[in-house]
């Protein structure tokens, strides 16, 4: 991910995922927060987003769309509340990225069962590739 629309439509995608449920929770903010940040993006522009559109701009390689999943996934769990609109839309994200439905419902079933819903990257990596096999 190298462009600034890149990332930026990474961002925005979280972010309208982020309110999926009807509202933003405080650590769902945090979290994005912390992505922007990551990104190389400041305050102001990371604000500003809550206020643009949802641009559609394609994550070309399975690598990217794996981990702007598994963000999503993260963002999902973060407030400890696992809303029903926010189940049914990330699998919604998920087939639209071109991404295996087994691999992402075992992903999710792994998350919601971990402790703090992470997974170590390489398993993540493994199930997914499972489903080139």
């Amino acid at each position: 991910m190298n462009t600034f629309e890149e990332k930026r439509s990474l961002l925005l995608e979280m972010i309208a995922f982020s309110t999926v449920d009807g509202h933003l929770h405080k650590k769902e903010f945090e979290f994005l927060e912390i992505v922007a940040k990551e990104l190389s993006f400041d305050n102001e522009v990371f604000k500003d987003f809550f206020h643009q559109e949802l641009p559609s701009l394609p994550i070309k390689s399975e690598f990217q769309r794996i981990q702007q999943f598994y963000r999503l996934a993260l963002l999902m769990y973060c407030d400890g509340v696992l809303h029903k609109n926010e189940a049914t839309a990330i699998k919604q994200i998920a087939m639209q990225m071109g991404l295996s439905p087994v691999a992402t419902n075992r992903i999710l079933k792994l998350m919601n069962e971990a402790p703090n819903a992470m997974i170590e990257p390489k398993v993540i990596l493994s199930i997914f590739q499972e489903q080139h096999n």
